[in-house]
């Protein structure tokens, strides 16, 4: 008996040995994988930091680079004594964007690159703009030549002249100004549902497209005829939201160029038309109060604000 109790107690610690054993290989298995796993997770940030270092190179190259070539037509406008405050003001922002020292997210360099190839549509509308410039000024110089032979006389006259039809034109000109009324703006989602500005404010998550309606208010004084209306679309930095490649562009107020975000030709007959536009911006919108301007020809018409949350 004692033998076999013997037998017993060995086979018994043996078992205990295997045991521990085959614990122990598990632990250097698990560790290892978990040493693996780890291995894998920083090669992989390791190569994300990577890829956005070299887009975030190659986005500064692409700032410098439109940067430049704003530069080039902003000299020429200004030798042509074309206007260039909004070129300098889209030029000072990309400046401000390449001398940014913090590391930008992949969506950010997303956005950055889109603007960069809106900016190659603006640049092409301002080589066009320069060229009219130029056979402009040559036009002058050659009217200037040849009316070196008007008598002063005859000039002075025209003058007193001109000063009577100006005073009589400004007055005709407040008068047959266009304003618009029941301007409406809504916000349409991704299925297509309305929802129209109350004292709630949108969300981005409800704005596919903002729709913006009005008419246009009755006017006898008015001329019938072609007009041109645009549409200003500001954040709330009073800055205008634009996309050349979906038909925005500039236009001039008061001596001014100003950018607009949709634009629409029409003709007026004095019957309270109603005229809608639709933008789709491709973007979130920035939270708080943005505007919307209407403007006719040279001139604003109405203006009415909405909320983004």
């Amino acid at each position: 008996m004692d033998t076999n109790f013997q037998k017993d107690s060995k086979s018994k610690k043996d078992q205990s040995k295997n045991v521990i054993i085959i614990v122990l290989v598990l632990l250097v298995i698990i560790s290892g994988i978990k040493l693996y796993t780890d291995y894998v997770d920083r090669s992989k940030k390791t190569e994300e930091i990577l890829l956005l270092s070299t887009e975030n190179n190659e986005l500064n190259q692409r700032l410098d680079s439109v940067t430049y070539q704003l530069n080039l037509r902003i000299q020429e406008i200004e030798k042509l004594g074309g206007d260039v405050k909004a070129l300098e003001a889209v030029r000072d922002q990309l400046i401000a964007e390449r001398n940014s020292s913090r590391q930008r997210s992949s969506s950010e360099i997303a956005a950055l690159n889109g603007r960069i190839n809106n900016l190659n549509g603006l640049i092409a509308q301002k080589d066009q703009e320069i060229l009219e410039l130029r056979a402009a000024n040559q036009q002058l110089f050659a009217e200037n030549q040849d009316l070196k032979t008007t008598q002063a006389e005859i000039e002075e006259e025209v003058a007193q002249l001109n000063i009577q039809k100006q005073d009589l034109q400004a007055k005709v000109d407040v008068a047959s100004m266009l304003k618009v009324e029941n301007i409406a703006i809504s916000a349409i989602n991704s299925r297509g549902k309305e929802r129209v500005e109350t004292t709630k404010d949108f969300r981005n998550r409800q704005i596919e497209r903002i729709k913006v309606s009005f008419n246009l208010a009755d006017n006898k004084v008015a001329e019938k005829g072609p007009r041109n209306v645009y549409i200003q679309l500001l954040d709330p930095n009073e800055q205008a939201i634009f996309d050349v490649a979906k038909g925005s562009g500039t236009f001039m107020i008061n001596g001014k160029e100003l950018f607009y975000t949709l634009h629409q030709d029409m003709i007026f007959d004095n019957t309270n038309q109603e005229l809608v536009f639709y933008y789709e911006k491709g973007s979130d919108y920035l939270s708080g109060d943005h505007q919307v301007r209407v403007f006719v020809d040279n001139y604003l018409a109405g203006s009415k604000t909405f909320s983004v949350k």
